[in-house]
């Protein structure tokens, strides 16, 4: 009980940390994207954080920790009065020693992260009120259920499967939705011509680096969080193969980038640390430091592959969100069974892991966005993607003072 204060204050730190990152994503995918579409990209960024929390308040919590259940789909209860805290409001520890307010807050920060990656994904073409239904179902039920599978006792923990903090329960869960948006969408106009990619430049690369250092920083919280305590060890460690990963990630894609491409593009580089910290997410707290280089080096490598293949499938993904959550998030759950110090975790079990997660991202990503396309529409009209979401959707301006035709 002594450790209650030191490993509470840690974890809130690090939910605050975690609560930051959505500035960094939002910087991320402004700067990557056309000036008249950044009202609308902040717009869903701050609404996916707000009514994330109070949709993982009422019910994402209590279905992604039900307590003792068939390890598929339980509930506890609406809301966060329900029967478990009925000992009283402000003595439940718990775990390692910290308060049950505290382990909501930090997962709550996590759940909506997972609509952010499909934010950026979708950008520049996709009406907001679709998104916003499509957000408040993926986040308020199918992410709770899936992350039940392992982060509540479910089937998969019973397995062995190992995901430390998220390649495959955050960023592969949004990556997947944001596969099959990109799909139903259909690409953004004069992304492709003659079947050949062309690029769109973002208006604001300084942004988008910035973004990319807020992210960084914020992955301190996001999996040095994880630990769930202070305990010096393990959140050392953890901290260490994280930042080793992204480092190695970056340069390596960087490098990759030049070989094939003959320039250094930045945007990859910001890209191949984003994908070394994906990649390490699920291994951070069983790797050792040269096994995180490694894991972050591949993953600089699929970074620049996975962008190329994405074009190649002629899907348009502004901000290369498929190729660093989902592919690298397949990478970096597939790694722990190669990497892991822990004999007993196995690249069967972590691959069967990644298919169980593809089943339910895919399925249900699926049929709530087709249902969306064939109902209300999810596209734009050509006049409001040309002309900007801003002016169209919003009545705004992000620049009011400074105009610039990027049509």
């Amino acid at each position: 009980m002594e450790q209650l204060p030191i490993n509470n204050v840690w974890m809130m730190i690090c939910t605050a940390l975690v609560f930051f990152m959505h500035l960094g994503f939002a910087f991320l995918e402004i700067g990557l994207t056309r000036q008249k579409n950044t009202i609308n990209i902040l717009f869903k960024n701050i609404f996916i954080i707000t009514v994330g929390l109070l949709l993982y308040c009422l019910i994402g919590f209590n279905l992604m920790y039900p307590g003792d259940f068939n390890g598929f789909i339980g509930f506890s209860g609406f809301g966060l009065d329900s029967p478990k805290t009925a000992e009283g409001l402000l003595d439940l520890t718990y775990n390692k020693g910290y308060t049950y307010w505290t382990d909501f807050l930090f997962q709550g920060m996590f759940a909506a992260t997972a609509a952010t990656i499909v934010s950026g994904a979708v950008a520049e073409r996709m009406k907001l009120v679709p998104f916003m239904i499509f957000t408040i179902i993926y986040v308020g039920v199918i992410y709770p259920i899936a992350g039940s599978w392992k982060w509540g006792g479910g089937f998969l923990e019973d397995m062995g499967f190992h995901d430390f903090a998220g390649s495959t329960l955050v960023h592969s869960v949004g990556g997947w939705a944001a596969l099959i948006a990109v799909w139903l969408l259909g690409a953004r106009i004069g992304k492709f011509k003659d079947g050949k990619p062309q690029a769109i430049p973002g208006h604001n690369i300084p942004l988008a680096t910035a973004g990319v250092l807020i992210l960084w920083l914020g992955w301190f919280g996001f999996n040095g969080g994880s630990v769930l305590s202070a305990e010096p060890g393990g959140t050392s460690l953890v901290l260490v193969t994280t930042c080793l990963a992204a480092a190695a990630g970056g340069i390596v894609s960087m490098l990759t980038s030049t070989i094939m491409y003959k320039n250094l593009d930045l945007t990859m580089f910001l890209n191949g640390i984003l994908g070394g910290l994906v990649g390490i997410t699920a291994s951070a707290d069983v790797v050792t430091p040269t096994s995180a280089i490694i894991i972050g080096a591949i993953a600089g490598v699929i970074i620049v592959l996975g962008v190329s293949l994405v074009d190649k499938l002629k899907l348009d993904d502004p901000v290369g969100a498929i190729a660093v959550h989902l592919i690298c998030g397949i990478w970096g759950t597939l790694a722990v069974g190669i990497f892991s110090t822990n004999a007993e975790h196995s690249f069967v079990t972590q691959l069967i892991g990644v298919l169980c997660y593809a089943g339910i991202c895919l399925i249900s990503s699926f049929l709530i966005i087709y249902v969306l396309k064939a109902t209300m529409g999810i596209r734009v009209s050509e006049k409001e993607e040309l002309e900007g979401l801003d002016a169209h959707e919003h009545g705004m301006d992000a620049y009011a003072d400074f105009r610039m035709n990027d049509h």
